[in-house]
């Protein structure tokens, strides 16, 4: 999905999220060995407003020579799944963009749409029956491109969490096959369903990674249950939703520490549960600190928006 397209002279992708405190940046580039390579990756304190921080670190590391992106904050936009309209292709968005006037509460006019289709069973009649819809108030993405602009860098691409997660769990996909991935952020957690890097199905868990790590072991094992009833819930829905994508697994993302998730939900649900090591699938030789679990965790989002498109970016 992209809402802003310009050229940039360096290959890859250069990630910036924004937090309260601090702003994240990523680097990933084609590797030499196939791979995709973390170029550059390191979190730098808020000193001032936004656009004082992003002006210093552009001025810093010429990010205007970098094809930038970021994530929209997951307050300001909707991620519905529905029934694809029956119309030819190149009049879908527009279809879609009619129905979503029911669905939203602001002026049409005002909105930003964007369409993801959701992969068809290939043994049926080819086209899909269902898709993503994407909605976002205009002022909303505007306000997000706004503090870059007004630190005169200029934005690329503005993307959602969800397909950042999507471009992580792709690294991690045997042949022919799907997988289900949970992992933690700051304000929530998120289970997607992926196959040929394609996105089929994403469930937000309300507990923010704070909270999972609370040391209280009675709470912890409260939020375990939880999370591992919802993920079940959601592979058997999955499962017969989507008979054709054969899962072959549950991607566990990093976490800060080990609390025993990973133990937990193996033996609670049905399936394999992997936990996931970037540095098993991309090459971070030159961020030697990414090998730790807690620093993947940390910048775990921003690697995702950095792998966007995944190795065609270029030049």
């Amino acid at each position: 999905m992209s809402w802003l397209t310009r050229n940039k002279r360096h290959p890859g992708w250069l990630a910036l999220q924004l937090h309260e405190d601090r702003i994240d940046l990523v680097h990933c580039k084609p590797g030499s060995d196939g791979r995709p390579q973390i170029a550059l990756c390191d979190s730098f304190k808020k000193e001032g407003s936004p656009t004082s921080t992003l002006s210093r670190l552009c001025k810093e590391f010429k990010l205007n020579r970098y094809r930038c992106t970021t994530l929209l904050p997951v307050e300001r936009y909707q991620l519905r799944e529905i029934d694809a309209p029956p119309v030819p292709e190149a009049e879908v968005k527009a279809a879609v963009r009619w129905r979503m006037k029911e669905m939203i509460d602001y002026p049409l006019e005002s909105a930003i749409i964007e369409v993801l289709n959701i992969p068809p069973d290939p043994a049926g009649a080819g086209a899909s029956t269902a898709l993503y819809a994407i909605t976002a108030r205009n002022d909303d993405v505007q306000a997000c491109a706004g503090v870059f602009d007004s630190a005169r860098l200029s934005l690329d691409a503005i993307d959602i969490p969800e397909l950042a997660q999507r471009n992580l769990a792709a690294l991690f996909e045997p042949d022919n096959q799907g997988v289900a991935m949970l992992a933690f952020y700051d304000n929530d957690g998120m289970l997607t369903f992926t196959r040929g890097g394609e996105l089929y199905v994403s469930r937000r868990i309300e507990l923010p990674l704070d909270q999972l790590m609370d040391g209280d072991l009675v709470r912890r094992t409260e939020h375990f249950a939880r999370i591992a009833l919802e993920v079940q819930r959601s592979l058997d829905h999955f499962e017969r939703q989507y008979r054709y994508v054969s899962l072959s697994k549950l991607l566990l993302g990093p976490l800060p520490q080990d609390i025993g998730m990973h133990e937990y939900l193996a033996s609670n649900i049905d399936g394999d549960v992997e936990p996931i090591d970037l540095a098993t699938v991309m090459d971070v030789s030159l961020i030697p600190d990414l090998e730790r679990p807690e620093r993947q965790s940390q910048y775990l989002s921003a690697i995702g928006a950095a792998l966007r498109n995944g190795q065609d970016a270029s030049a």
